[in-house]
């Protein structure tokens, strides 16, 4: 049976094998064909096809396409998710709460480029002490690579990194190391190469995001649309055995109707967590700093469970480069970095200098718990969308490395690392795409270029997305990790990262998720930040010159590379340097 959503033509023809098949139309705008599946032997065999939408020649393919071998504008090919041969029976799943989330993107994570390739680094992940994967967007989009967010095809997987069964065993193979996949999914907007939505019905609304034209969400048929993204959330969850979402800009979905997106997805997902007796988490990235997100629904919230915290990031950024361009402008004080580690958010109804008017809503520290926030130093965005995707490696020493990995890894919220952020990793992670299309290349580079005007950067140091070698030069470097690399630079930093990982497992005051287990102090002079988590000091020297930190009692646990000291109750801070003190 094929079947699609198309209430736009008069007429939908089904070409299946080379076939073309007459379908009937129901009165909700479903087209349905009934054809015999061809077999090998006694195997059934897989069938490519697409739709001749009204006397157009050219077929289209699937809304729902499982696969598109030959590209988003080829045919599709049929996928039965329940041939794949799991095994992952025993897997419970993995919460959010305690866990340690690494952000990859599997194009750049290893050589090869491929889901089956990215299994070689699921080790290194363990060792490092991380829980959760996510992976960046994955879904089918024109060309060979990008950063995914161009995705066309919302039910498909990439073939250039080996399409669905491929993600089975990559899903598969985590499991097997204890390890859950969070999918990261695009919701808010469809790339601008092989969207053939709009062909079949009303998929797309008056107006645009940053990104493209808004999706139709509270329209005229917009209640097939919100089932077109349910399902194609679903998929990955149900079929593809993956632990969570992750769900981009969510403050771009306009959503005017009594139940929006979001909770409505929230409940069906919690509907699926129940039938699988496993946690199946949904993490909102968000620009609004708004709890709502988190919100229970019994209390008139989205009930997702967590949401980015870019605030975090940025104070993390401004207090350890001293950078102060464009939004990082309101982060200059250590008090921000002070106000958002106890705080939840810095934004929360104060004024915004870059947006220019009040931003946020204060988050309920007595009632909400810290590990509903994700954090980080490095992501792709906050790498990615500088002007050479260059990382804080470039003008940061070792000893600061450090302290923004305590910050991120014994804070009291969700840590979140960037592929190749735990040994210090030299390459960039700069903003790339293959558009076949060369006025779409030149569009792409050209809004770049904008964006990053507005930031205050230089539009001449950025490199051409376009250029395979931009690409190329984003893939990690696996070499770096070892020890007689850059005098055991890289080497060392891992060794803190597993460390701190480490301790997080072995300290339940680390992941204690109470806003009260948190208390912070600093020192704007001495740029000295004392961070407690309940009976564990964070302690960081964020200054040019030692400080020293009196009256303590207790064992130092860790330090960074320059060697604080623990004497007589006194703690002795290098510059530039973090210690542990349990």
């Amino acid at each position: 049976m094929f079947e699609v959503w198309a209430p736009r033509p008069d007429r939908v023809r089904l070409l299946a094998d080379g076939r073309v098949h007459d379908m009937e139309r129901d009165d909700d705008g479903w087209w349905r064909a009934e054809v015999p599946r061809p077999v090998a032997g006694e195997v059934e065999v897989e069938v490519d096809y697409g739709f001749l939408l009204d006397d157009d020649p050219t077929p289209r393919p699937d809304p729902r396409s499982r696969r598109q071998p030959d590209g988003v504008h080829g045919l599709s090919r049929t996928y039965d998710p329940s041939t794949f041969a799991w095994t992952d029976q025993g897997w419970t799943g993995r919460q959010l709460a305690g866990s340690v989330v690494y952000e990859l993107h599997v194009g750049t994570f290893t050589p090869g480029g491929t889901l089956d390739s990215a299994i070689e680094g699921l080790d290194h992940l363990v060792d490092l002490g991380v829980d959760l994967v996510e992976v960046m967007p994955v879904n089918a989009f024109n060309g060979t690579h990008n950063w995914g967010y161009d995705g066309v095809g919302w039910f498909a997987v990439s073939e250039s990194y080996g399409g669905p069964a491929a993600y089975q065993r990559f899903v598969d193979a985590c499991h097997a190391r204890g390890l859950g996949v969070v999918q990261d999914v695009v919701h808010n907007h469809l790339g601008p190469s092989g969207n053939y939505l709009p062909l079949f019905g009303p998929y797309l609304t008056q107006g645009r995001n940053t990104w493209g034209d808004l999706v139709n969400l509270d329209g005229e048929g917009s209640a097939h649309v919100r089932r077109f993204i349910l399902d194609s959330a679903l998929v990955f969850l149900r079929d593809h055995h993956v632990d969570g979402l992750r769900l981009d800009a969510v403050h771009a979905l306009q959503d005017s109707s009594p139940t929006h997106l979001l909770e409505e997805l929230a409940v069906e997902v919690a509907a699926l967590s129940a039938h699988q007796r496993r946690p199946l988490t949904l993490i909102a990235e968000s620009d609004l700093n708004d709890p709502v997100m988190i919100r229970p629904r019994e209390a008139g919230g989205h009930g997702l469970d967590a949401q980015w915290s870019d605030d975090f990031h940025h104070a993390v950024h401004v207090a350890l480069t001293g950078e102060t361009d464009g939004y990082y402008a309101d982060f200059e004080p250590l008090t921000a970095l002070q106000k958002v580690l106890t705080r939840g958010f810095f934004h929360d109804g104060t004024f915004s200098s870059f947006r220019d008017r009040d931003h946020g809503v204060p988050v309920d520290t007595e009632r909400t718990a810290t590990w509903r926030f994700v954090v980080c130093s490095q992501n792709h965005d906050q790498v990615g969308n500088r002007a050479r995707g260059d990382r804080v490696t470039e003008v940061l020493d070792e000893d600061q490395l450090g302290c923004a990995a305590m910050l991120v890894l014994l804070g009291p919220f969700t840590p979140m690392l960037f592929q190749g952020e735990e040994w210090a990793a030299s390459t960039p992670f700069a903003f790339f795409t293959s558009h076949p299309e060369p006025e779409l290349g030149r569009a792409t580079a050209e809004g770049r270029l904008a964006e990053f005007e507005r930031m205050g950067w230089d539009p001449a140091v950025v490199p051409d997305p376009q250029d395979p070698l931009t690409f190329a030069m984003s893939r990690l470097d696996w070499s770096e990790t070892d020890p007689g690399r850059d005098g055991g630079r890289h080497a060392r930093v891992l060794g803190l990262y597993r460390a701190l990982g480490a301790l997080r497992r072995t300290r339940p005051e680390l992941t204690d998720p109470s806003f009260a287990a948190t208390r912070c102090e600093v020192d704007e002079e001495q740029r000295l930040v004392l961070l407690w988590r309940r009976g564990t000091l964070v302690a960081l020297n964020l200054g040019e010159r030692p400080v020293t930190v009196p009256g303590l009692e207790g064992a130092l646990l860790l330090g960074t590379r320059s060697g604080p000291t623990l004497t007589d109750g006194t703690l002795t801070l290098p510059p530039h340097a973090g210690a542990v003190v349990g």
